[in-house]
């Protein structure tokens, strides 16, 4: 596997595909199954601070109405939660040789001290901060919530020696700008992007449901543009390419494009794990096709600052791609 080698968050991978952040890398059996077909790291399932919070409420609604109650509660279900997380990579530390990503996913900027002692403690490698700060308050400006972000940047940083990546979605205002402010506070790799549940509406039924949970290939459209830009933009900033990764061919446009790593989800659901190994192969056998001996042989050669039409990425509205109509 030396053809596909790969660097990311100073870890040596085996190969640039990553299994990203679900219910398939909270078990042993998928973590083992996964290097066994080839993959290069493990992102372990999310510990999710809302769940949390969710389920210490429900405890706590449940409850003697006493303060000390509430809190004794509060703690015990807490730490309940962290420390099966804790337990689950431990355990996958033991059983693999690969390295183990640990993964957050926080809504506020209060509870990252603590996790990331306790996850650094327990032996990952790396950790993937998946922040969403949700802009639903219309007295909060868009630098105030930006603000967020970078305050959980400097709280973890201030806790935790682990290299770590951030996870975002692509609804800012001018995304090169903001990852470059985040670089500026010392970190430089991203997981663009992260796919959130999207509501739709039920005409028949007047309820609202949802749209489905697994990405298509279509939806590599969401983050090939930006993973050129960025890298070209900012060539020091470390990319995962996540969404839409489905086969050899979505692959292979990330990292033509500029990233470092892709992160693949929904096609193991579908296909099964064993689809590692394919996509591994077809990679391997397209750089032979091209004369390749690395990834970092042709890593970026279409990023946005290594194409002559830089307009290709830039171009937003259709009709000027098919007309001369302005």
């Amino acid at each position: 596997m030396k053809k596909l080698q790969t660097n990311y968050l100073g870890l040596e991978l085996s190969s640039p595909l990553i299994m990203s952040s679900s219910g398939l890398s909270k078990t042993l059996s998928n973590i083992k199954s996964a290097e066994e077909n080839g993959i290069g790291a493990v992102v372990l399932k999310s510990l999710f601070e809302e769940q949390i919070i969710f389920e210490s409420n429900k405890a706590i609604s449940q409850s003697i109405d006493y303060p000390e109650a509430q809190d004794y509660i509060k703690n015990y279900s807490r730490h309940n939660s962290v420390n099966e997380y804790l337990e689950l990579i431990k355990q996958a530390k033991r059983t693999v040789k690969i390295p183990i990503i640990a993964s957050i996913n926080c809504a506020t900027d209060v509870e990252w001290e603590d996790f990331t002692k306790d996850i650094e403690k327990a032996g990952a490698d790396a950790l993937e901060l998946n922040i969403n700060v949700s802009p639903f308050d219309t007295l909060l400006s868009s630098a105030q919530v930006e603000e967020k972000y970078f305050n959980i940047i400097s709280q973890v940083k201030q806790n935790t020696k682990l290299k770590f990546a951030i996870k975002i979605g692509n609804n800012f205002t001018n995304l090169p700008h903001f990852i470059q402010q985040m670089s500026f506070r010392g970190v430089n790799t991203f997981v663009l992007f992260n796919k959130f549940y999207e509501p739709i509406i039920d005409i028949n039924k007047l309820e609202l449901t949802h749209s489905a949970a697994m990405s298509s290939e279509n939806d590599i459209k969401h983050s090939l543009r930006w993973v050129a830009i960025i890298k070209g933009l900012l060539p020091d900033v470390e990319i995962s390419a996540s969404t839409g990764i489905h086969s050899a061919n979505t692959a292979i446009q990330q990292l033509l494009a500029g990233a470092t790593s892709v992160q693949i989800c929904s096609v193991l659901y579908k296909k099964g794990i064993k689809e590692i190994q394919t996509i591994n192969n077809e990679i391997k056998d397209w750089m032979d096709k091209n004369t390749y001996n690395s990834v970092n042989d042709f890593r970026g050669k279409l990023s946005y600052a290594n194409i002559k039409d830089k307009q290709s990425y830039e171009r937003f509205q259709f009709i000027k791609h098919f007309t001369s109509i302005e």
